[in-house]
């Protein structure tokens, strides 16, 4: 695959893992792949901003050959240490040892402690530019979008945004911009990117996205750091990150649930059956078959969850215990949700539940629900109810 020109001068260099089914630590998973997407800026003077994933050092190096000899580079930007944007750096560097390396200081602090590179490296902030001739970059701190180096880099005579991890999707592809993929691909690999690495950082978000309007940055390309680049109507994705980050919600409810012996996941059914009468689109998963990746998606504009689980040594299962953990550090807001759960000779998940959802921030409307055993008629009638009534406080909130 040969550079894509993306601009006048500005080329993508970096590449494509068709490969790659598990992000961070296997908590993302990345069923259609990503791409590290590093950017050539060919002026008086080059500047590279990030580099890829050092297995592709030498895909991104050929890359870059095709345009100028590597030897040749003046400037790396580094938007962000993490090593899916960093790893080439070494093999980069021992071509261009004379490159300046300019990040901020604690992507600086963050280059050092994982490659040790003697470097010549000088921390940039807000507000500060480097002029390559014709062009400009400037620069833009970012902390937190996702890691607290962060930054964005934008080009002022290209109108052209380089935000490194905000604005990207897992979605490798042949074609490099977001118009030219299926659309409902696209969106949801966006969405999902957003849920599963954003979603608790949205009032940093939306700050940052509000900042940047006021400085009345002309942006008509938005180049991020993984998959497809916005060239057509960027103010989308920026319109659904204000949305996403204003956590504004659908009337639809996710449920979640584990089960040992079936009773719990009958109880989800029921109460599903409750919420899709009464008018709510549901979304059911059984935590121990369903990619978490997914449910977050789906959770992130929904208005209610209902959540539910077996007891096992008087507390929840297991995998349930787990999710509910990376539930209370997304800190969605708004939400609220509905319990239940089943147990044999001794109760305690249903309790659980309700200390880790609190401790979300859930607001629970209704009392949780837990039946012994298996259900009698009488209890699938409540569970049936609960659905019915949950989906009464989702509609009317």
């Amino acid at each position: 695959m040969n550079p894509v020109e993306i601009k006048k001068g500005i080329y993508w260099v970096g590449a494509v893992d068709w490969n790659v089914r598990a992000f961070h630590g296997h908590t993302y998973s990345t069923p259609r792949g990503t791409t590290y997407n590093a950017y050539l800026i060919v002026d008086d003077k080059i500047a590279l901003v990030d580099t890829v994933l050092g297995s592709f050092s030498e895909e991104m190096l050929a890359r870059i050959r095709e345009i100028v000899d590597p030897s040749r580079i003046d400037y790396v930007i580094a938007n962000h240490v993490e090593t899916d944007h960093s790893g080439a750096l070494p093999a980069l560097m021992k071509l261009c040892p004379k490159a300046k390396v300019l990040g901020t200081q604690r992507c600086g602090d963050g280059l050092y402690r994982s490659y040790y590179g003697k470097w010549d490296f000088t921390a940039v902030k807000t507000g500060d530019s480097l002029n390559l001739g014709k062009k400009t970059l400037s620069f833009i701190e970012a902390p937190m979008i996702h890691w607290p180096d962060s930054m964005f880099t934008y080009c002022p005579e290209e109108t052209l945004l380089l935000p490194n991890d905000a604005f990207g999707q897992h979605l490798a592809s042949s074609q490099r911009f977001a118009d030219e993929v299926d659309p409902c691909a696209l969106w949801d690999e966006a969405k999902k990117y957003y849920a599963n690495i954003l979603w608790p950082l949205g009032q940093i978000i939306g700050k940052k996205i509000t900042d940047v309007a006021a400085a009345k940055l002309k942006i008509d390309m938005i180049a991020p750091s993984h998959g497809l680049i916005w060239r057509r109507e960027p103010e989308k994705i920026i319109q659904s990150y204000l949305a996403w980050s204003r956590q504004e919600t659908a009337p639809k409810a996710v449920i979640v649930y584990e089960t040992m012996w079936e009773a719990t996941a009958k109880m989800a059914r029921c109460i599903a059956s409750g919420l899709i009468d009464a008018g709510v689109q549901v979304k059911i998963y059984d935590i121990n078959t369903s990619d978490r990746t997914e449910i977050f998606k789906e959770m992130l504009d929904s208005r209610a969850f209902c959540l539910g689980s077996s007891t096992h040594d008087n507390s929840m299962l297991p995998a349930m215990a787990g999710f509910m953990h990376l539930v209370e550090g997304f800190r969605p807001k708004g939400r609220i949700a509905a319990l239940f759960g089943s147990y044999g000779w001794s109760g305690g998940a249903v309790k659980d539940l309700e200390a880790m959802a609190g401790a979300a921030g859930i607001e629970l409307p209704l009392p949780s629900l837990q039946v012994k055993y298996s259900m009698d008629d009488a209890q699938k009638a409540a569970c049936y109810e609960m659905g019915r009534e949950f989906a009464k406080r989702i509609l009317s909130k």
